[in-house]
């Protein structure tokens, strides 16, 4: 893995501000969404066997 090397003509910038109560309630829903759906999918898949035939 090598240095990322920033273009000449474009600036990375992160504003260090803090997150609004809503932000961080959307950014926990999502979250909590997409934990149920991996669960859920992983619950599916296991216990399943398929037998091949020869």
């Amino acid at each position: 893995m090598g240095l990322i090397r920033e273009p000449l003509d474009v600036d990375f910038v992160v504003d260090p501000r803090p997150l609004t109560k809503d932000e961080k309630r959307m950014i926990s829903d999502f979250i909590k969404a997409d934990k149920a759906k991996r669960k859920s999918k992983n619950l599916s898949k296991k216990g399943t066997y398929t037998q091949y035939k020869e």
